[in-house]
């Protein structure tokens, strides 16, 4: 019996059979990592817009307790499971152009009388310890809020846009509740919403 070596053909065929399939590149690889994390981020994004918003304060209406130019973090869930209380700082769509937000301090709920007069606030004829405010309304008036609507102030009372101004703010119109400044770091710090502290017949 006698063998024969096998031919160069043969064992290149042998090879190509037995040879691990190529390894996909490593330009395949970045790319496909790099739309993963594009995903991932795009979902994040959405979902932070989804609960949250992201406002800048212009102006001076809410001295001393925020500042021109400060960036707050806003809850825009936080009114799906729990009332608007009396003292939240909010953001709302300004009444008379809805493309504008503001952000004031609630002062009175759906039904309530509010009567300002001898530099004090009344609410329901209970007088409001406001501790956050920057000086005393030096204005008056008196206003009953519609059942569908808030009546908001600036803590900078007498030099503030407000609904002593233009009117009750629709409860529609609300955005969220203030949270968090964030911006600038020097002044990072949870706001202030006073309900537990002030007067809250």
């Amino acid at each position: 019996m006698y063998l024969y070596p096998e031919s160069d053909e043969s064992q290149e065929e042998i090879q190509s059979q037995t040879a691990p399939a190529p390894t996909r590149s490593g330009a395949g690889r970045l790319i496909r990592d790099i739309l993963e994390t594009l995903l991932i981020s795009a979902v994040l994004f959405l979902g932070i817009n989804a609960v949250t918003a992201r406002i800048r304060v212009d102006g001076f209406s809410m001295e001393p307790s925020m500042h021109s130019g400060e960036f707050v973090i806003v809850n825009k869930l936080a009114y799906k499971f729990a009332p608007i209380q009396r003292f939240d700082v909010i953001v709302f769509m300004f009444p008379r152009n809805p493309e504008q937000e503001y952000i004031k301090r609630v002062i009175g709920l759906p039904g309530d009388e509010v009567v300002i007069a001898d530099r004090q606030v009344r609410v329901n004829g209970e007088v409001l310890d406001e501790p956050y405010i920057l000086q005393p309304p030096a204005y008056s008036g008196r206003w009953i809020v519609p059942e569908d609507s808030l009546f908001v102030l600036g803590d900078n009372r007498n030099n503030s846009s407000d609904s002593h101004n233009w009117g009750p703010v629709p409860l529609d119109y609300v955005i969220g509740k203030a949270v968090l400044i964030y911006w600038p770091p020097s002044e990072w710090g949870l706001v202030e919403h006073w309900g537990a502290k002030g007067a809250n017949p």
